[in-house]
């Protein structure tokens, strides 16, 4: 559901929802979320001062508490 949602967020920021990718790994200390957009939609996901990637990482660490799970997104560019 986190990868879902994060997906879907990261869709309604840039101006190439086809490059969104977001890959997942399992660690043992939670899941690590890794969003991946094309190089122009960088700083749309990111923001101003970071704003959007804070606001995008408590949202999808907000949905993963819900379900009692820890995750940790990292933003990579394509």
């Amino acid at each position: 559901m986190t990868q879902e949602l994060l997906q879907y967020l990261a869709v309604l920021l840039v101006d190439f929802p086809d490059d969104v990718r977001v890959q997942s790994e399992t660690t043992p200390e939670g899941t690590i979320l890794r969003l991946s957009v094309r190089r122009e939609d960088v700083g749309k996901v990111i923001g101003k001062q970071g704003r959007t990637a804070r606001a995008l990482r408590n949202l999808v660490h907000a949905a993963a508490l819900i379900r009692g799970e820890r995750i940790n997104v990292q933003f990579v560019d394509a």
